[in-house]
């Protein structure tokens, strides 16, 4: 690890910065075209002065409180409240339907909600019992700071807790809810030791990539309820204590928020990566494109005013995790200039798994061990991880704790892969996603989708056909496309272009793996529909689901492209 100073907390960080640089701008929020911006003193001060009023409560140590909120300033000031005042953090998607809100709070036994920036409270405030205590934070809907405690104003007449609150090493810092792609989420339980030693290594491998001098700038906008956000970025920062955290406001103002914060660090998923690069592609054709990039002197200037025109163009260290990510689309940002790299972590490990690097990289796989993890290959193809960030354990489940772990300690991931004799691991699928068709033979999904993601037509796809004598692909057309669909000719090109994607997709697998047919889907999958998690991943069992009464009907049917 980085650190050797093994016994100093998360906490022990935030008062050193706390002390020693009292003025440094931490983080910028953006509201209605302004931003206010918060010192490392002036986020304390109200961090303190909610501590204390949290500590008016009387609950006992360790006592759940949730944050029900997008990403803003007010959600790390009210985290670091929570730690202050004794509390474990439950942090909410701030997308979830009001059953699954109300599931995580009654789970969790939260004592109390801090309810933040959201889009469809008026959906979700059915799920708060009467009777559990609110905060509003200053960007909360209006009908929520009419209806709870304004967070302003408690911190306008609280007094600052006074010291330094400690926290033991094996205290529970936060529960993290998995996104709940396979089902009812479950409670992860980390504790301060061990997201402490994470964050340690993840400012290490950041310096390592930019440099030990660069700010560390960062535009805070996937979910801070998923791990990824939550350790790369916020438990990063308070760690770092010297960079610069900046907020988006809304999915509108996002290129302008990208614009002001002008990062030198950028994480994303794959859908965005890949959301990016069509938002160029419909400025530039492809061809065109592609061609302008394989000239050295022009690469260099298009490249630089692509990366400009997204906000990115300061960037000296780019990731992409939570989802596998196309191969083709980390090498053609590669040729813009941006060293995009790929992760791979998991709410159990606190997103602390492995990582490529720039040197270090190889098309499908995620990368080698960070440091003071340990992988290693079951005989059935599972990976096993030990992690400085092993999860304590599923908060009310003690059986699934006993199922997690081998005999020695390591993690049962869940994933199947295979690892080189330099550490490099690949991913092959998921155990639970394997179906076997009608051919008595299983086939991994999640490969195959991966190919096909790779097309700029295809926004995401699922491969299945259990029990049929061939899988099936399903595809969702790119955002641009799905609008000119209704013109004949165009829906004829589209369909001879996934039929030549077909070829292209079957030429390398083998026989039992063979799709016999590319469905393209009538609508979008999103969150909203349920379809998608939080986090951006199909939920395979609710699409295979919706899909079931068609799919015999496609069989029957020639060609290798149908039309739902």
């Amino acid at each position: 690890m980085q650190h050797p100073e093994t016994s100093k907390l998360i906490l022990d960080y935030v008062y050193e910065h706390e002390s020693t640089r009292p003025n440094h701008l931490w983080l910028t929020q953006p509201s209605d075209g302004a931003v206010t911006d918060y010192t490392w003193q002036q986020t304390m001060d109200q961090a303190r002065r909610m501590a204390t009023h949290l500590k008016s409560f009387g609950l006992p140590p360790g006592a759940r409180i949730a944050i029900l909120s997008k990403n803003c300033a007010h959600f790390f000031m009210a985290e670091l409240a929570i730690w202050m005042a004794g509390g474990t953090t439950v942090a909410i998607f701030p997308t979830e339907t009001a059953d699954t809100v109300r599931y995580v709070l009654t789970h969790s036994e939260a004592s109390l909600l801090f309810v933040g920036k959201l889009d469809t409270w008026e959906h979700q405030a059915s799920a708060v019992a009467a009777g559990l205590p609110c905060i509003a934070f200053p960007l909360a809907p209006a009908s929520a700071l009419s209806s709870f405690a304004g967070w302003d104003a408690i911190v306008a007449k609280t007094a600052a807790i006074d010291g330094k609150p400690s926290r033991a090493a094996d205290d529970i810092a936060m529960m993290m809810y998995t996104s709940g792609s396979t089902g009812t989420p479950k409670g992860v339980m980390h504790r301060f030791d061990r997201i402490t030693r994470c964050a340690e290594g993840i400012i290490g491998n950041v310096r390592d990539a930019i440099g030990p001098t660069d700010q560390v700038r960062v535009l805070s906008y996937l979910p801070l309820a998923h791990v990824m956000e939550r350790a790369w970025v916020e438990c990063g920062a308070i760690i770092e204590g010297q960079g610069h955290i900046f907020f988006a406001e809304t999915l509108d103002t996002f290129v302008k928020d990208l614009q002001r914060a002008r990062p030198t660090i950028f994480v994303s998923v794959p859908r965005l990566w890949l959301k990016f690069q069509q938002g160029v592609f419909q400025k530039m054709p492809q061809k065109k494109l592609d061609l302008l990039l394989s000239i050295p002197i022009v690469r260099t200037i298009i490249g630089r005013k692509i990366l400009t025109g997204l906000g990115l163009d300061s960037v000296k260290h780019a990731g992409s995790g939570s989802a596998p990510i196309p191969a083709p689309l980390i090498a053609w940002y590669r040729k813009l200039g941006l060293n995009l790299v790929e992760g791979y972590g998991m709410t159990e490990d606190f997103a602390y798994s492995c990582t490529t690097s720039i040197a270090l990289n190889a098309p499908g796989y995620v990368g080698s061990p960070l440091p003071g993890v340990k992988i290693r290959i079951s005989d059935d193809g599972e990976v096993l991880i030990k992690s400085p960030g092993q999860l304590a354990g599923y908060y009310k489940q003690p059986e699934l704790d006993a199922e997690s772990f081998t005999e020695d300690g390591f993690f049962r991931t869940g994933d199947l892969g295979e690892l080189r004799a330099d550490g490099m691991l690949k991913l092959t699928g998921r155990k639970k996603e394997l179906f076997k068709t009608g051919k008595g033979k299983y086939v991994a999904p999640a490969p195959i989708e991966n190919t096909i993601n790779a097309n700029p037509m295809i926004e995401m796809s699922m491969v299945s056909g259990v029990g049929q004598q061939a899988p099936y692909a399903v595809v969702v057309l790119v955002d641009n496309i799905r609008p000119t669909v209704a013109d004949p000719a165009v829906k004829d090109k589209i369909t001879a272009e996934l039929g030549a994607l077909l070829k292209e997709v079957n030429r390398d697998l083998p026989d039992y793996e063979t799709i016999r047919m590319i469905v393209v889907a009538r609508d979008p999958w999103n969150i909203d529909n349920g379809y998608l998690t939080p986090t951006m991943k199909i939920k395979r069992a609710r699409i295979e689901a919706a899909l079931a009464p068609q799919v015999e009907g496609w069989y029957a049917r020639p060609g290798p492209v149908v039309w739902a």
